[in-house]
């Protein structure tokens, strides 16, 4: 019986590679004073930590602006740096910890101009 759990396991973890990618994810970045992203209050000051999964220039209103994808297994946040065309060190795969205020905008979490820490 032991045996067919833990084959039931692996056989789960190849069916949905994203779930156990994800469950990677939250114990790698998880540390005393971090919040998870997807607990994450919003208007509040919070330490973020993940991966970037997408990084690309889209100006707004006229000005430049970085805009990043940061990811940790339970949630995502826009990361939106005004006034910048690029960030030494920051590209997609990158692991990152942020701080700011998390705020909403049309349903998409954003944090703008965050003080940032390459890990």
């Amino acid at each position: 019986m032991g045996t067919k759990s833990r084959l039931r396991r692996t056989i789960s973890k190849w069916a949905n590679p994203d779930e156990a990618d994800a469950r990677d994810l939250r114990k790698t970045f998880t540390s005393e004073g971090v919040v998870c992203i997807g607990d994450a209050p919003n208007r509040e000051p919070v330490r973020l930590r993940g991966s970037l999964r997408t990084v690309t220039l889209r100006p707004r209103g006229g000005v430049p602006a970085l805009e990043a994808e940061l990811y940790d297994g339970t949630g995502t946040v826009t990361i939106i740096w005004l006034g910048r065309r690029r960030i030494a060190g920051i590209g997609p795969g990158r692991a990152i910890e942020v701080s700011g205020r998390v705020g909403d905008q049309g349903g998409t979490r954003i944090l703008y101009n965050p003080r940032y820490e390459l890990l």
